[in-house]
């Protein structure tokens, strides 16, 4: 089976009602992106921090997957599938997807402020000031936010690196490091871009542009993959 990895952000989750600060310049459910997504957000009002990543769990508890995430997994019929998203919701994995690697973290998780090892799996429940880990300090959300390192780059690299078709599903390519994974695809990869609107990719790559929603798009992606690339072993 070749290789597929797909990038997914926030295009494909917003079919499922999920919006995301990009929408609004710069907020995010009507609130500053900087408020509640980085550490001197956190150290100013944890309690807000928790409240609005309270809010997020809640919503997500009630989305449902998309035909763009379930289209997806179909592909994982003909194709070794390895999902890298910039997303936090859990929808790829509640789709059926096998292979999930989280640049940002997740939702439904949650972590200790003192030893980012210690993390805890919450599902939709709230976190409080006074919910503590194991070593008596204060649990956050299990979230990369702004200014912090993202662990996981190192891995989704080198699965990038190895790639026979990338994929890239609803993102804005802007957003690094993970608009950087272009740069580790092999020269000769195939990549497919979908997203309605004008998307800025590197020059020196050729990219087969698929105009539309997430849900369509991967629909349509389907059909050029499986034409493209399983018909003609059957000729």
């Amino acid at each position: 089976m070749k290789k597929l990895v797909v990038l997914t952000g926030s295009g494909i989750s917003s079919e499922s009602g999920l919006k995301t600060f990009r929408e609004s310049g710069g907020l995010w459910e009507n609130y500053d992106v900087m408020e509640v997504a980085s550490p001197a957000g956190w150290n100013k009002d944890m309690d807000l921090v928790l409240r609005f990543y309270n809010e997020r769990r809640a919503q997500l508890r009630d989305a449902l997957p998309n035909e763009g995430h379930k289209g997806l997994v179909d592909l994982e019929q003909n194709f070794d599938v390895h999902i890298i998203t910039q997303n936090v919701d859990n929808l790829h994995e509640r789709a059926g997807s096998s292979k999930v690697l989280h640049l940002h973290g997740i939702l439904t998780r949650a972590r200790s402020t003192v030893d980012p090892a210690l993390i805890y799996d919450i599902g939709y429940d709230p976190i409080h000031l006074g919910d503590y880990c194991e070593k008596g300090f204060q649990l956050r959300p299990d979230i990369v936010w702004f200014g912090e390192a993202v662990p996981a780059i190192e891995e989704a690299s080198a699965i990038a690196s190895t790639a026979d078709i990338f994929v890239v599903v609803g993102t804005s390519m802007v957003v690094y490091p993970a608009a950087g994974l272009i740069d580790y695809i092999p020269k000769n990869t195939p990549v497919f871009l979908i997203d309605p609107n004008d998307v800025a990719v590197p020059i020196y790559r050729h990219i087969n542009f698929i105009k539309e929603k997430a849900g369509a798009g991967v629909s349509l992606l389907k059909e050029k993959l499986i034409l493209e690339f399983l018909t003609s072993k059957t000729r």
